[in-house]
């Protein structure tokens, strides 16, 4: 899991150019298969991974594609449409215009809301209209997606019944994946496709951390 792109590393969520392209290349020469969400059910290999980026910002547009065709590897975009309708603080966002243009045999697009509010303060009410905004402005941008979604600050209604009831929502949508955090290593066959976990890579990870959280997920010894 990652958000942001620049040439220097300012913090968590912003990994270096540098840092970015050593994994990337890291993952190439061993011979991980890289996928999009459309096409996990099409795949048993043993190293397989899932790159993916938060939020649609400018710099992902500039650094990933170049990088990702380097090392001939996929990504995930994940999409709340409200922060390309509107902006986002003070961080530069890519347009629908070159969302859509991004090479859609490199790049997924995926849903992250409209609002990317906390789905576990919200009425199941609110998450099912937002999540159909979030489709339908990029359908009417003409943007071609998958229905996998990422859980804005990877929160979801936690309580048994509650879960039930939104994962009920969620399969009616038509949505195929969901992903937390969690900073676990998702096993084959999958115990809950609402339920995936990411790891977090964070801006300063070394290669050698990031080696092991590829592997073991989430290690408390760093």
């Amino acid at each position: 899991m990652y958000h942001q792109i620049e040439e220097e590393s300012n913090g968590d969520l912003c990994v270096s150019r540098k840092n970015l392209e050593d994994q990337l290349k890291y993952l190439s020469e061993r011979k991980w298969e890289t996928l999009f969400f459309k096409d996990l059910n099409n795949h048993h290999k043993e190293k397989k991974v899932i790159i993916t980026f938060d939020d649609g910002y400018k710099n992902n547009e500039e650094y990933l594609p170049p990088l990702l065709k380097k090392y001939n590897l996929k990504a995930t975009i994940f999409i709340p449409t409200r922060f390309i309708e509107e902006g986002y603080e003070d961080y530069r966002m890519m347009t629908f215009a070159e969302i859509k243009n991004l090479d859609s045999q490199r790049i997924e697009i995926g849903l992250h809301s409209h609002s990317h509010c906390n789905f576990k303060e919200q009425t199941l009410a609110f998450l099912e209209e937002d999540l159909k905004k979030n489709m339908e402005v990029l359908e009417a941008n003409n943007i071609t997606y998958t229905k996998a979604l990422a859980y804005p600050y990877g929160k979801f209604p936690r309580k048994k019944e509650d879960k039930q009831t939104f994962f009920n929502m969620l399969d009616r949508l038509g949505i195929t994946y969901a992903v937390r955090i969690g900073n676990k290593i998702n096993k084959t066959p999958l115990k809950s496709r609402y339920e995936l976990c990411r790891v977090d890579v964070k801006g300063n990870d070394s290669l050698l951390k990031f080696k092991l959280k590829l592997i073991f997920g989430k290690l408390k010894l760093f």
